[in-house]
């Protein structure tokens, strides 16, 4: 007569040998971590032996794997116990031989595609297997059920978790601009400004009235049609664009006005609407 034992392998209510989660943890850091629960003895059973179906879910790799496996094993699919807390893709195999037997075989039986040797904790022992034609990405767990029974499971590896895409880098504040206060872009300045770019950091802002301004980037001290003025900001770039602090517009002849979250910049007959930019 089998043994309690093996009725429980036959219902597919395996027991969990001891060990085992902690091989799975311990040993295969990828593989989703089992948490440990007390073992309960199963009762025999005498009614027909209830074969475990592989899940829908199982991936290619690990199904073909598992057909090799259970080849060498000469044993059946049954169901996983819910103890081990396997991925859906894993596949257990109920096998009336020693896993003493069958390290070697199944070792030899994979070949190059073995990842490493056997890992054991207590009892139980692992080995890191690939699909023919493939890198590993699966498993194979032996857990003694008895001198003579194995339970044999093959289950994918976790995968690794994406890292964390890293934040967009915050566009660097340009050299001389002062955090806080509103600057406008010369391109946002178009119809009511004309920006040229002299060189060596100089720029010419005109209006249509004649507004006429000479600026450098780094220095407040400006040149208008009638003489010297100071800006209350230095103007910036960006390396492309002026950046002109919003106040200075007034050195122009430019009004501001307020525009909802937006402001009207009127130069004479010409106005345009924009928002200004706080670094």
């Amino acid at each position: 007569m089998r043994s309690t034992l093996s009725a429980a392998a036959r219902s597919g209510r395996l027991p969990r040998a001891a060990g085992t989660l902690t091989l799975l943890g311990a040993l295969l850091a990828p593989v989703a971590s089992a948490q440990t629960a007390p073992a309960q003895t199963a009762p025999a059973q005498t009614a027909p032996a209830k074969v475990g179906s592989v899940s829908a879910a199982t991936d290619r790799a690990v199904s073909a794997l598992a057909i090799e496996v259970s080849g060498v094993a000469k044993g059946r699919i049954v169901s996983c116990p819910a103890a081990l807390k396997l991925s859906v893709n894993a596949v257990c195999v109920y096998s009336q031989s020693a896993s003493g037997t069958l390290r070697p075989l199944l070792k030899g039986r994979l070949g190059a595609r073995a990842s490493g040797d056997w890992k054991s904790s207590g009892k139980s022992s692992v080995l890191l297997a690939a699909p023919a034609g493939g890198k590993a990405s699966a498993f194979v767990l032996l857990s003694p059920m008895s001198d003579t029974e194995t339970l044999v499971v093959v289950d994918a590896l976790k995968a690794a978790p994406a890292p964390a895409a890293s934040a967009a880098p915050k566009a660097a504040t340009p050299a001389g601009v002062v955090r806080g206060q509103p600057y406008v872009l010369g391109s946002d300045l178009v119809g009511v400004v004309k920006v040229t770019s002299l060189g060596g950091g100089k720029y010419r802002l005109s209006t249509e009235d004649d507004g006429l301004l000479t600026v450098t980037v780094g220095a407040k001290s400006a040149q208008a049609a009638g003489g010297a003025v100071e800006l209350p900001l230095a103007p910036a770039t960006d390396g492309r664009n002026l950046i002109f602090p919003l106040a200075g517009l007034r050195a122009l002849g430019c009004t501001v006005t307020p525009a909802g979250s937006n402001l009207t910049v009127a130069c004479g007959p010409d106005s345009v609407g924009l928002k200004p930019i706080v670094f």
